[in-house]
């Protein structure tokens, strides 16, 4: 079962929720990002979203896997949206359990440190006055592309 997925709809995150069920688990923490209004002073009318899908999916299942060994996790998931996006929806969604509370907040706080740095997802913002701007993930991993570029941009993910 996969335990990070990208997703071109807007999902329920109840089921999520429910896969991490476990009798061991004494903490369940969740981070849910979503599109909001602004960024760096300027109003935001939505966002989309591209991935590097086989890239995007085996790097995300990298980092799972990492927070699962580094925090004693007893299950991850997480699930991050493509395409369209308008203000308000959610984009991210993070969900861990583990025995204890500490474990469980600085896993997800990992996992969506790791995701935004390493998995090539890029965000293109829309603009209220007009325009739009790619962002992307950091440079970690040379195979993403150059920042300020983004997909049709000249920019090759595979490197």
């Amino acid at each position: 079962m996969k335990h990070f997925r990208l997703s071109d709809t807007p999902f329920d995150i109840a089921p999520l929720r429910d896969a991490l069920d476990d009798a061991r688990a004494g903490a369940f923490a969740a981070f849910e990002g979503r599109v909001r209004n602004h960024n760096d002073g300027r109003a935001v009318d939505g966002l989309h979203y591209e991935a590097y899908m086989a890239l995007a999916e085996a790097e995300g299942e990298r980092v799972l896997a990492e927070a699962c060994e580094r925090f004693d996790l007893l299950g991850a998931r997480c699930v991050h949206r493509t395409g369209d996006l308008g203000i308000g929806d959610l984009a991210v969604w993070v969900g861990v359990t583990a025995a204890h509370r500490d474990a469980a907040f600085a896993a997800c706080r990992y996992i969506i440190d790791e995701v935004k740095a390493r998995v090539p997802i890029w965000k293109r913002e829309r603009y209220a006055g007009g325009g739009e701007d790619w962002q992307h993930p950091s440079q970690a991993d040379p195979r993403i592309g150059q920042a300020g570029t983004g997909p049709g941009k000249g920019d090759d993910p595979a490197g």
